[in-house]
């Protein structure tokens, strides 16, 4: 399907205070230069915030991450989950038109919305309120046929129910989601046959409706009030407000410039030639870690199953003395610094791919998917 971005832009788009925060903190997930990787959490709180997609906060949302316009434009225009054009201010419908829905009567209920919303699916209400698409799986098929409305699942719908719960929400009410003929969750409909003992202790509703319950307004959009703005992984608070004028965008890994282009560095290699755009400067004082002259009693370790090392690499390591897991491990950020800087043709590539932290766990005796891999012969 040819996914366009509507022909009718807002000016310009911003997130709110709350809704910054909250950004800025999912950026901090990521080491520096990986800024990009919060691509698809951030577009989907700017969609949350508006109600669409728009190309203004698509772009913010690049600039924010140090992306080229057109890489976060492929993202948004990729993914389905992202709305290109406006949709209903109450909800937006999704109906699921897949194999087991479809013989169920997924077409009886594209014709409700056909008369309830608008003749053509993207297309808004008269009102404004509603809109509606047919979609892929949603991967409720025995429960079908069923719709998407806003972060909930409508279950085991009738032409009929799914008009009464269009009214509901046009009214101001929110239906309650799940199977809507008296099935709890996907059990089935005589009841169940087995683990009948865990019956008596469950919730009204199973899981996901319980809490969709408990909420009472799930058709409401995030906005980024709902609760504190915390950042866990680190320990503290994201900031609350943010700074005057233009966000500041996150500059990319010490010493690793992004192209002209704009393409993060995740995306261009790391350059010793010129002075790297938007660089900063390197640690005062790199310092070489302890090397040996020759490996211990027992042989070198097989430094290969370090994610990043290779066998050129290898060699190079032993050139300078490094050749057992605990060595590296040891390395503080001095002598990480100095090892970035001193093997040639791969500069950066220790800190890019964690070695030490790689490292530390081998030396242990514990070992990485890679390894894994590496002791299977799987890498090459």
């Amino acid at each position: 399907m040819l996914r366009r971005l509507a022909p009718v832009q807002p000016d310009r788009f911003e997130f709110t205070p709350a809704n910054l925060a909250w950004a800025k903190g999912q950026i901090t997930k990521y080491p520096e230069g990986r800024q990009a990787s919060a691509i698809i959490p951030l577009l989907w709180r700017a969609q949350e915030q508006e109600g669409w997609l728009t190309k203004p906060a698509i772009e913010h949302v690049a600039d924010m991450l140090g992306m080229a316009h057109i890489r976060a434009l492929e993202v948004a225009t990729f993914y389905f989950m992202f709305q290109l054009q406006p949709v209903g201010t109450v909800a937006h419908v999704q109906i699921c038109g897949t194999t087991s829905c479809m013989i169920c009567g997924a077409g009886e209920l594209i014709e409700v919305c056909r008369e309830k919303i608008a003749a053509q699916p993207f297309t808004l209400s008269a009102d404004g309120k509603f809109s509606w698409e047919e979609v892929e799986c949603l991967g409720s098929c025995a429960n079908a046929p069923m719709v998407q409305i806003g972060k909930d699942y409508y279950e085991d719908l009738t032409a009929e129910r799914f008009a009464a719960i269009l009214d509901e929400l046009a009214a101001g009410k929110v239906p309650v989601p799940g199977p809507q003929n008296g099935r709890y969750s996907s059990e089935p409909l005589t009841g169940l046959t087995s683990l009948k003992e865990f019956e008596s202790g469950r919730t009204q509703y199973n899981a996901s409706v319980q809490r969709a319950v408990d909420l009472k307004d799930t058709v409401k959009r995030i906005d980024g009030t709902e609760v504190p703005i915390l950042t866990p992984w680190t320990g503290k608070a994201a900031p609350a407000t943010p700074a005057k004028g233009k966000a500041r965008e996150p500059k990319p890994a010490k010493g690793v410039a992004a192209d002209a282009t704009g393409v993060t560095v995740q995306e261009a290699p790391a350059t010793s030639k010129g002075k790297p755009a938007e660089a900063e400067p390197a640690p005062a004082r790199a310092k070489k870690p302890r090397a040996l002259k020759a490996p211990r009693k027992g042989g070198a370790d097989d430094l290969k199953q370090i994610k990043g090392v290779g066998p050129k690499l290898e060699a190079l390591l032993h050139s300078l003395g490094f050749f057992h897991f605990d060595q590296v491990a040891q390395w503080t950020a001095e002598e990480l610094a100095w090892v970035d800087d001193n093997i040639e043709g791969f500069k950066g590539r220790a800190s890019r791919d964690g070695w030490v932290e790689q490292a530390r766990l081998l030396a242990a005796g514990g070992e990485t998917e890679f390894s894994r891999r590496v002791r299977k012969g799987d890498v090459y």
